[in-house]
This record gives C-alpha cells, structure tokens and sequence, in this order.
C-alpha cells in the first residue's frame, strides 16, 4: 500500500527540470517559490511541502493530507481555480508544480482603485462564486476560501481574471459519512467549525459572505477585541451593517450578505441560490440600475483593510488550542484535533475592527 502511494509522486529532483527563483510566499509547512521548467520556458509556481518524517512528530504535513490535496488538484481544471501542472518528492519535501498566478490579491487590486460600484464588484463576486460552484458539484469544500486565497492571474486588464488558490484544507463531502473537523482561518470559520459540528459545503457559503461584506466595506464583520470575542460573535451570528462603512451600499447587497451569514446551514444560500441571488443576477432594470448606482466607500475600504493586514496575536494555532481545550471540557478525544487540521499553508493575516458600541445579537440569526 504504502509502496503504491509513493508512486503517486515523481520521484525526481525538481531542481533537475525547473530553475527555482524567488520565494512568493509562506507558511506554516509550506514554502512557495518561481520557477521555470527549463524544457519549455514556461513560469510556474512550485510549492514545496515540508513532510512529517513520523507519526510521533508535529511538524510537517502527513503523507496523507499532502495526497488528498494533490488529488483534489488533479481532478479539477477550472478557470477561476489555480491548475496543477506537476508533483515531486524528495527526502523531505513534496513540491507542488502550480500554474503561477501573478496579479496579486483581489482586495490589493481593488484598494488602489479610484472608484468602484456594486455592479463592477459584483463581477468579481460571481467569478468566486462560479469557483466555487464548480468544487461544489463535485462535492468538494476548500473551507480556507478568504481574501488571500482569492488571486488575480493578470492585474493589468479592466476586470481582471479570479483565481482561487491553496486548497491544503480541501476535503471532498461523500454522502452519508459525518465530517467534523477544526481547521481555517478564525476571521472566516462558519459556526459549525467552532462548535466541532458536522461540516459540509455551506460552511464554504458562510465564507463567501465574510468575504463580501469585508469587499464592501473594508471591514471585518465578526473579528472582536480578542480571540473569544471574535468566536463569540461567530457562534451568535453577532454583526451589524455599520452606518459608517454601508451607507451607499444597497439593500440587495446586504440581504445577499444577511443570506450568507445564517447559522443554520439547511437555511444558509447554496452555491446555486446565491448565484441566482438578485444581487449577483438581477430581475429588472431596476436592480441593474441600483447595483450601477451603488458605490463602495474605497476610502473606507482602503483605511479598514491595511488595518486588515497588521499581523496581530491571532493565528489558525491559537484557535485550534482554544477550541482543543472546549472539546476536553466536553470529555471529547483531542486526537482529533492534527495539527495540520489547525493550520491554512499560509501565514494568517487578521483584521482588527474599530471598536464600536457593546455588540448585539443581529435579527440575522
């Protein structure tokens, strides 16, 4: 078996048929870095995987989570999702031979823009959600989807081309089997991932609609004071629409929003309802026109998104240690808690909100 699993994986020095340059990125046990395969001259992205050398270490990534990452890559070829090209493996890394996607992060692009209206926004929402709804019928999660894994392939054309990107946390959803798991970015966990329940798609939908309020606005809708505070307000669905950063947004972007951010994951948008959604596809001539006339504050979204970007206390660790100490409380296994399953392949940047009036309990609950 093990011997079968290894011939996944080219056994071959990568530095034999690529030229390494720079490192792009970084994370927790994975480094990504230019390359150039010397055969055809063509860039790509390798991303070099440290491996778990036993079962009694914690650092690296099992063999088996780095499979189950490079077969979901190999069964999906989309547009707006990043494309496998090649696998190596050495002594102590498997390296990742990504289609290299070049134009920087969505909400970089976006925060040097002059003017932005909900209708141009909305352009990029749909390439995400189109992303999505691909995995999606093939039952596959990402469960890591945030700003930095939403990437321009090319920054230099008007509405430039979605990538999403690092599915280290992908899992595909079979029927019937119950999947529960502690894993993700705290600022995007959908409530069922704090409170250890049994995780499935829409927890991707939940996602979607953090992101999109934080596009709108710049700010973070559930990120507290503190790490408690922020899963506190994730498990009681606890956000406003601040006047301060909505006032010109419409209210077929916030109902899209409040639709997204349900506890309930059987009331929660599917990938198709919120495709459908007006928002996205409107009815009228009525609702193109709101959405054309709707603006995004983009001073507001510059000043709350380099707030956004200031590296804080928080990281994916620490809230799998928080969460790790609730489920001993309850007398559950912490073996269920791998450390992999606690971490995103990238470096967790994390948002601090203004600090505003003592918090609610939102009619969106």
């Amino acid at each position: 078996m093990w011997i079968s699993r290894m011939a996944v994986f080219k056994q071959q020095r990568v530095e034999d048929l690529y030229s390494i340059a720079e490192e792009l990125g970084s994370g927790q046990f994975a480094i990504v870095k230019r390359c150039q395969e010397k055969k055809t001259g063509v860039n790509y992205a390798a991303k070099f995987i440290k491996k778990r050398q036993s079962r009694a270490s914690r650092r690296g990534v099992t063999r088996e989570e780095i499979e189950r990452e490079v077969n979901i890559l190999r069964e999906i070829k989309h547009p707006n999702i990043v494309t496998l090209h090649d696998v190596y493996e050495n002594k102590t890394d498997v390296v990742l031979i990504l289609e290299l996607v070049s134009g920087g992060e969505l909400f970089d692009f976006l925060a040097q823009k002059e003017s932005l209206s909900e209708e141009e926004a909305t352009r990029f929402i749909k390439q995400i959600l189109e992303g999505v709804n691909y995995l999606h019928t093939r039952k596959i999660a990402h469960f890591d989807l945030k700003p930095e894994n939403i990437m321009l392939l090319d920054k230099s054309i008007p509405v430039p081309h979605i990538k999403l990107i690092d599915f280290g946390l992908a899992h595909k959803i079979e029927d019937g089997v119950e999947f529960k798991n502690i894993f993700g970015t705290p600022e995007f966990v959908a409530p069922e991932i704090v409170n250890y329940e049994p995780l499935g798609l829409a927890a991707d939908m939940w996602s979607i609609g953090v992101i999109t309020y934080i596009l709108l606005s710049g700010a973070s809708p559930f990120l507290g004071e503190n790490k408690q505070e922020t899963l506190s307000n994730i498990t009681a669905v606890n956000y406003e629409f601040d006047e301060e950063f909505f006032s010109h947004t419409s209210d077929l972007a916030k109902d899209f929003i409040s639709k997204l951010l349900v506890q309930d994951t059987r009331k929660r948008l599917s990938i198709q309802d919120a495709l459908s959604h007006v928002w996205i596809m409107p009815k009228d001539k009525s609702q193109v026109l709101v959405r054309k006339r709707s603006v995004i504050n983009l001073e507001n979204f510059r000043k709350q998104y380099v707030r956004r970007r200031w590296k804080l206390s928080y990281s994916v660790v620490s809230l799998c240690n928080h969460l790790s100490r609730s489920l001993k409380k309850k007398g559950l296994d912490s073996e269920v808690l791998k450390p992999r399953n606690c971490e995103s392949d990238v470096e967790d940047d994390t948002v601090k909100r203004k600090p505003s009036l003592p918090r609610r309990r939102s009619s969106t609950s």
